[in-house]
């Protein structure tokens, strides 16, 4: 893969051996050391390194250069120095923790492409392994975190089986309780739940009239439903099976059947 160099600086004939000498190894912008130009075109070009051909520039240009480089994200600027020791000692000397790589003249152009390519490859690697770490530590974090608990929706018209339900199941399950199919089903318009536990014998809107409107409705439809019911003999039955639900229970419930029988039917 080429790597991809924004060049700038007055030495023009450094830079015009990244363009002639290293343009296998090398895609290369040049930009001025104006500021926003500088800026704007580390941003759109998005270079891996940012290359400064340094010779005779004064301090007022360096300082400027500096201001604007400190605007760019850290993480996105690899600054390399490329110059005299006097030049690049000045620059240093105002903002060091800015710069990643400074390479001396006298230097040849391949000494420049094998000490730039050094230099982005051990980089590239070191984020690589960073990256790998955190997705590491991402998926052990997650594998850690016990699981959210599945919502059980209790429409009972009796305020004491509710809470005797919702007392049985909070170990195991997120509960909420509705006292008529109406404000269940206004609940079930603003929130989800993984399975509705379903009086049979309610006043005004029984259970199946309640399970005919949650069949009834797209969202609804597929949500399971038991049917909780005093009735016990073999007619009554038949007609809450016929309904067709996941399930029945026989009031008075059972604590180890409540928990077996909505375990078979949501885990």
């Amino acid at each position: 893969m080429k790597y991809k160099l924004l060049l700038a600086g007055k030495n023009q004939v450094i830079i015009d051996d990244f363009f002639y000498v290293m343009n296998e190894e090398f895609e290369c912008v040049t930009t001025s050391i104006r500021g926003n130009d500088v800026v704007n075109h580390i941003r759109y070009f998005q270079p891996d390194a940012f290359v400064y051909c340094i010779t005779q520039e004064n301090r007022e240009s360096i300082t400027k250069l500096i201001t604007a480089l400190e605007s760019v994200e850290r993480k996105k600027l690899n600054l390399i120095l490329i110059g005299d020791s006097a030049s690049c000692g000045e620059f240093i000397q105002i903002k060091p923790e800015l710069v990643s790589l400074t390479l001396l003249k006298p230097i040849t152009a391949g000494t420049i492409k094998q000490q730039i390519t050094k230099f982005l490859s051990e980089k590239k690697a070191e984020e690589e392994a960073q990256e790998l770490l955190k997705k590491a530590e991402a998926e052990k974090l997650q594998a850690n975190e016990p699981e959210p608990l599945k919502h059980v929706l209790v429409i009972d018209d009796d305020p004491i089986m509710l809470r005797l339900i919702k007392e049985e199941l909070k170990e195991h399950y997120n509960v909420a309780t509705a006292i008529s199919g109406k404000i269940a089903l206004n609940f079930l318009q603003k929130k989800k739940t993984d399975l509705i536990l379903l009086d049979y014998e309610m006043p005004e809107e029984n259970g199946p009239a309640v399970l005919e409107k949650i069949r009834k409705s797209e969202e609804l439809r597929n949500i399971p439903v038991v049917f909780l019911t005093g009735i016990n003999d073999r007619e009554k039955i038949k007609q809450v099976l016929s309904l067709k639900p996941q399930g029945y229970l026989l009031k008075p419930i059972e604590h180890d059947k409540l928990i077996q029988t909505i375990q078979q039917v949501i885990g």
